[in-house]
C-alpha cells in the first residue's frame, strides 16, 4: 500500500511530547503513513512572523490535505492573532468536531451514564472572526459575524456526521432568545436543513439550558451543533464529564483539508516533565486515520488505548495521581497492547462522511425587496443623554431623518423612560429614521446628516437600518418602542 504523507506540527509546550507519543503508536500499528514535520506557533512568532504560520507549513498542509497538530501558544490580550485560528481560517476548516465518550477505567462522577456524543462547533465565524475595535478609549466592540452559508454548512455537516455514525438525534444549541438575528440565523437554518434528514430527530435547545442538561442528563445527547464561542465552551464542559481535557480529541474539517488536534492547550507548566497525558492526541490521530480511510488501523489503536486505560493500572498523573506513569511509559504500554480487545467497549461503526455541498457563490441569499429605513450613528460624547439628544434634534431639523432614540450599552436613554437612570459611558447609539415611513434612505441624505453631526460631535461608526422583504434587519434597544 502506498504511504500517505501527513503534515506534523509538533506544537508548543507539551506538544512535542503528545504528538511524539501519537506518532510512535501510529507507526507501531503499521499504518501506511509518513510525516512531513513543520513549524507553527511560538517558535514562528519569535522568528518575527506575526502570523505564527510560515509559508512552508501552509504549503505542506495544502499539499498533504491532512495534518496532525500539537497545541500552539496563543498571546492573551495582546500581540498576534492565534496561530490555531489562523490555520483554521486559511483552510476554511469550518467544522470543529469534538467527540465525548465515557472510557472504561476512567472514573468520574458521571461514570456508568454511557455518555457518547459529538459536539459539532462552527469553526470560522461568530466572535472568533476577530473583528474588534476600540470605539472610544473605554469602549471595545467585537462583531459577531454569522452567515447563512456558514450556518448551512455546519448544520449539514452535523446531520451528515449523524448519518455516518448511525446517530439518531441532533440538537442545535443557540442563544437565539436574546440574539435573535445572529444566533437566530443558525436556528432558522438548522430547522430548514433538518427537513432533508427525515430519519434523524432534530431539536433546538437554548445554550444555557444545554449546559445545564449536559450536567443533569448528559446521556440524552447524541450530536450537538452550535456556534463558535458556544461550542468552545460546552465542548470543554463536556470533556470534564468523561475525564477532562487530557482525553478530549478534536478535528477541524473543511472541504479540502482536515487538521486533527487535542482540545487541550500547550500546558507550559508541565512541558518537558514527561508527565502529560497523550490520550487526547492519540484519539485525535484515530479520528485522522478514519478520515483517511484507514479504519482498521484506527480501530486497532483505539482498542489498544481503551484496553490500556480500562484493563491495566497504567495511567498518567492526571488520571491516577497516586500511582502515575510517565508519558513514555504510557505510550509503551499502548504499543504493547496493540491487537488486544477491551472489555465493555464497542467500536462505533462509521462510514465516510459525505461532505455538505453548499453554493460557492458569495451572494447566496436573494430577496425580492429591500429598503433602508434609517441609520444608527455611533457617537463618542461626554454630554448627558438629554443634552446630546437635544443637540441632535436641532442638527437634524432640515434632514429627511429624525432622531428616534439614543441608547447606551443597549438601553434606551433618550427620550428618557420614566425615572430610569442607567449607568452610562461615552458611547452612544443614535437612531435616526426616515420621516417618510414608506420611503428609502438615500446615501446623499445620510452623508449630509453625518457631515452636520461631525461639526459638533465625534462619530466613529454608522449602520444602515434595512428591511428585507418587509422584515426588519435590525433589533431594538431595551425600552425602545
Amino acid at each position: 500500500m502506498l504511504k500517505k504523507t501527513i503534515t506534523l506540527i509538533e506544537g508548543d509546550g507539551v506538544g512535542p511530547e503528545v504528538t511524539g507519543a501519537a506518532r510512535r503508536i501510529i507507526e507501531a500499528s503499521g499504518a501506511p503513513v509518513e510525516w512531513e514535520i513543520c513549524l507553527a506557533g511560538a517558535k514562528v512568532f519569535k522568528m518575527g512572523d506575526s502570523s505564527g504560520v510560515p509559508e512552508e507549513t501552509i504549503n505542506s498542509i495544502k499539499r498533504n490535505k491532512v495534518a496532525l497538530k500539537g497545541p500552539l501558544e496563543t498571546p492573551v490580550g495582546f500581540g498576534e492573532k492565534s496561530a490555531n485560528v489562523t490555520i483554521r481560517k486559511l483552510f476554511e476548516t469550518y467544522a470543529n468536531v469534538r467527540p465525548v465518550r465515557e472510557i472504561p477505567g476512567i472514573q468520574t462522577p458521571f461514570s456508568g451514564r454511557h455518555i457518547d456524543m459529538v459536539i459539532v462547533r462552527e469553526n470560522v465565524e461568530d466572535l472568533y472572526a476577530g473583528i474588534e475595535y476600540m470605539q472610544t478609549p473605554g469602549v471595545a466592540q467585537g462583531l459577531k459575524i454569522i452567515t447563512r452559508k456558514g450556518c448551512e454548512k455546519i448544520a449539514r455537516y452535523a446531520f451528515e456526521l449523524a448519518r455516518a455514525e448511525g446517530r439518531k438525534l441532533v440538537h442545535c444549541a443557540t442563544k437565539s432568545n436574546i440574539m435573535k438575528l445572529t444566533e437566530g440565523l443558525l436556528k432558522k437554518t438548522f430547522e430548514e436543513v433538518a427537513k432533508d434528514y427525515p430519519e434523524i430527530e432534530a431539536k433546538h435547545i437554548i445554550i444555557d439550558n444545554c449546559a445545564h442538561q449536559l450536567v443533569i442528563k448528559p446521556e440524552a445527547f447524541d450530536v450537538i451543533v452550535t456556534t463558535n464561542l458556544n461550542g468552545d465552551i460546552i465542548s470543554d464542559l463536556a470533556s470534564g464529564l468523561v475525564g477532562g481535557l487530557g482525553i478530549a480529541p478534536g478535528s477541524n474539517i473543511g472541504d479540502e483539508v482536515a487538521i486533527f488536534e487535542a482540545v487541550h492547550g500547550s500546558a507550559p507548566d508541565i512541558a518537558g516533565k514527561g508527565i502529560v497525558n497523550p490520550t487526547a492526541v492519540i484519539l485525535s490521530s484515530v479520528l485522522m486515520l478514519r478520515h483517511m480511510g484507514l479504519f482498521d488501523y484506527a480501530n486497532k489503536i483505539e482498542e489498544a488505548l481503551v484496553y490500556t486505560l480500562g484493563e491495566t493500572n497504567i495511567k498518567t498523573s492526571d488520571l491516577d495521581p497516586k500511582n502515575p506513569v510517565s508519558t513514555t511509559e504510557f505510550t509503551d504500554e499502548v504499543i504493547k497492547n496493540l491487537g488486544k480487545k477491551a472489555k465493555d467497549w464497542e467500536i462505533r461503526s462509521c462510514k465516510p462522511i459525505k461532505m455538505p455541498v453548499v453554493d460557492k457563490n458569495p451572494d447566496m441569499v436573494k430577496v425580492e425587496n429591500r429598503r433602508v429605513v434609517g441609520a444608527d450613528i455611533f457617537i463618542e460624547s461626554d454630554l448627558d443623554a438629554n443634552a446630546l439628544g437635544k443637540s441632535l434634534d436641532e442638527i437634524s431639523l432640515d434632514s429627511t431623518l429624525s432622531l428616534k432614540m439614543i441608547s447606551n450599552r443597549g438601553v434606551q436613554v433618550y427620550p428618557q423612560i420614566a425615572d430610569q437612570k442607567p449607568d452610562v459611558v461615552d458611547h452612544w447609539r443614535c437612531r435616526f429614521t426616515l420621516d417618510d415611513v414608506k420611503g428609502c434612505l438615500q446615501d446623499i441624505d445620510l452623508a449630509s446628516l453625518m457631515a452636520k453631526i461631525g461639526t459638533a460631535h465625534r462619530w466613529m461608526h454608522v449602520e444602515k437600518l434595512k428591511e428585507f422583504d418587509g422584515h426588519s434587519g435590525f433589533t431594538k434597544a431595551q425600552g425602545e418602542n
